[in-house]
């Protein structure tokens, strides 16, 4: 039987960048503990983003802005879209339709070239660690430094052995993954990311395929980055402590849509969405 046509999703224009910030400001300054600063504009900007695996719809309409700093914490039931999401801000997966901005550039349609400069400016965590396993601790965290920023050996490891330090694993530098636990693995995986010195840094549920026992390192090392780097950090997670207690806004999605968004307060504790109530009352 032949295939259905893909159909053709009409979204607007992506709105003017002074607009859409003023549009953004309106919208978010309630919603978010981020301290917004006169004319301030997001740092990313999502709008009526839609994506489709073949027939099926896994994001439908999705706009959500993050600021500068800012720490967004995405919850949701599996298969909400929000790991798709993510992967859509730094190209991983290629919207259907709609427009992604990172600093009022519209990325949705990048060249390679391009693509390849959006990720040394957007950093990412996959759950999955994602390190290479004949490269021992400190040469994964380098590798993107020499290869990417072309930054001379000497640079990349004095840089890889600080990061290295800053999630406590300076004396696992010359350890092989296989030589790591999980959580270590995690660890590693987050100092290559900041090695980078990214400005955006997506986490896609960093502790998921860890032992519960390994997880309070992984978010101690992701507390301290949302505490003190300055980056803006979006995370896609189930740890619902560390949502309440880190996140400037939580962001509850399902069936591909963005369902309710605030105060990691407000959300937890007096959510307006029934749907949002009945995901956190499951789940406590």
């Amino acid at each position: 039987m032949a295939r259905k046509s893909h159909e053709v999703i009409e979204v607007p224009d992506a709105l003017d960048a002074n607009k859409a910030a003023e549009i953004a400001f309106a919208h978010d300054q309630g919603l978010t503990s981020h301290a917004f600063t006169k004319g301030e504009h997001p740092i990313v900007r999502i709008e009526h983003l839609n994506k489709s695996f073949d027939e099926t719809k896994v994001l439908r309409d999705v706009n959500l802005d993050v600021w500068p700093g800012e720490v967004v914490v995405v919850l949701g039931p599996s298969g909400s879209g929000k790991s798709t999401m993510l992967r859509c801000i730094n190209l991983l997966e290629t919207p259907s339709a709609g427009h992604i901005l990172i600093h009022d550039n519209e990325i949705t349609h990048a060249s390679g070239s391009e693509v390849n400069k959006l990720r040394r400016d957007v950093g990412m965590v996959f759950q999955s660690f994602n390190l290479f396993p004949h490269l021992t601790a400190k040469e994964n965290v380098m590798i993107g430094q020499t290869k990417v920023l072309k930054k001379d050996k000497a640079e990349a490891e004095a840089e890889a052995m600080k990061q290295l330090e800053a999630v406590g694993l300076a004396d696992r530098a010359d350890f092989k993954p296989a030589q790591l636990s999980g959580g270590q693995q995690q660890r590693v995986a987050i100092a290559r990311a900041v090695a980078m010195h990214p400005e955006i840094i997506l986490f896609d549920e960093p502790t998921s395929a860890l032992d519960p026992e390994l997880v309070r390192g992984v978010l101690d090392v992701m507390r301290d980055l949302a505490e003190n780097s300055g980056m803006t950090m979006i995370v896609v997670t189930h740890e619902m402590g560390f949502a309440r207690d880190v996140a400037d806004r939580v962001v509850f999605m399902e069936g591909g849509v963005v369902v309710e968004q605030g105060l990691p307060a407000k959300v937890f504790d007096h959510p307006e969405n029934e749907r949002t109530a009945e995901f956190l009352g499951s789940i406590k």
